[in-house]
């Protein structure tokens, strides 16, 4: 009896608007929009610029001049010099053409409108120049004949002014977390589908409803199966979902994909029991249901950051323990510990947090399912 009420609840649910709508076509529309928006966002937004400057030579200083011709001259320069007086440095300055003003004499000053990344880089510049101007001088008046090898080392590549270091081996892009919020939407979208078993197996709510509660099948097996069928289809949308995202719309999930997988699909089946579980104890019609669970699940959306980006962040500082209970925000900060973390810690927390409230709220709707009872059918 379970394998026959499995088939044809299969069957049923393939059939079924929301499937198709909310699980298949909807997604893959707000994804080609994310990818559109945000697709080269963070490649433009990150890349370095050189830093525009002006340079004032009040003295000559053959080093330093040729140290910025050098720099110039490479593959991304760091700096973008213009050599010119003061009165036309400064009038840059105002403008906002040029982020500082150099003043090459006795010693090397600098002139700052604001103060900013770029400006601190101007800084650590020019005392990390005057740092080995001085070890360079000194070696030239105490040792000669080491002068040329102190200075070759000074120049070389050996010693560097900035080291890119990467914080994560992930993909750092701050948008893809949009990307994160759409698979969890998808996956609490499952609810629909959840919410349709408790349809079926309430007499008051359906025709259908009154036929199972007739049925010579008990009612636990009819509801398990039931059960078993929402979750092998969010498992197949979970999975169209991703593949679509990682193959089509090349979004890049990090170097572990193979565990995006699990992660949907249990975000799936968490969907799949908190719409079984609201469905169970909201005594209204079918109608009213969805419009309730669709407008909570949108709710939970926007506070794990699908439509605001940093609300994640704001409801971490103001209620730290809601984004520990909110699926959406689990969901997706599952694909964040693996994109970003080496470790698998946070991901496997996130994990086992997703299958309690998937096993407690499966429990309680099959308790409250399992309590309705009919003076007469």
């Amino acid at each position: 009896m379970f394998l026959h009420i499995l088939k044809y609840e299969l069957k049923s649910g393939l059939r079924t608007k929301d499937l198709m709508i909310w699980l298949i076509l909807f997604p893959i529309i707000l994804g080609i929009c994310f990818k559109v928006a945000f697709g080269s966002i963070y490649e433009k937004t990150e890349k370095f610029s050189s830093i525009p400057v002006a340079v004032v030579e009040d003295k000559e200083n053959t080093a330093f001049r040729q140290v910025i011709e050098g720099i110039e001259s490479s593959e991304d320069p760091f700096l973008s010099v213009s050599f010119t007086d003061m009165e036309s440095a400064e009038e840059l300055l105002d403008k906002g053409e040029v982020e500082g003003v150099i003043v090459s004499g006795e010693k090397l000053s600098l002139t700052v409108k604001e103060r900013g990344l770029r400006e601190t880089m101007l800084k650590s510049f020019l005392e990390q120049y005057t740092v080995r101007e001085k070890i360079a001088m000194d070696a030239i008046n105490t040792a000669p004949e080491k002068a040329q090898e102190v200075i070759s080392f000074l120049t070389g590549e050996s010693v560097t002014s900035c080291r890119e270091i990467p914080l994560t081996q992930g993909n750092p892009d701050v948008y893809i977390q949009y990307f994160y919020n759409l698979i969890a939407m998808v996956a609490l979208f499952g609810c629909n589908i959840g919410m349709h078993i408790t349809i079926q197996n309430q007499a008051d709510l359906s025709a259908l409803g009154a036929r199972n509660n007739c049925s010579p099948a008990h009612k636990s097996v009819s509801i398990i199966a039931s059960l078993t069928a929402s979750c092998i289809l969010q498992t197949l949308c979970m999975l169209l979902c991703v593949s679509f995202l990682a193959f089509i719309l090349k979004v890049d999930f990090g170097d572990r994909l193979h565990l995006v997988y699990p992660a949907a699909i249990m975000g799936g089946i968490l969907g799949v029991s908190f719409g079984f579980f609201v469905g169970s104890i909201a005594r209204v019609g079918e109608k009213a249901k969805t419009a309730i669970i669709s407008s909570f699940v949108m709710l939970l959306c926007f506070c794990s950051g699908l439509m605001v980006g940093n609300m994640k962040a704001i409801i971490a500082e103001k209620l730290p323990w809601f984004n520990n209970i909110n699926p959406a925000a689990l969901i997706s900060d599952c694909f964040y510990c693996l994109n970003i973390y080496e470790d698998y810690d946070r991901f496997i927390s996130k994990l086992v947090a997703m299958a309690v409230i998937t096993a407690v709220f499966a429990a309680l709707g099959f308790i409250c399912s399992r309590r309705k009872k009919y003076a007469s059918i």
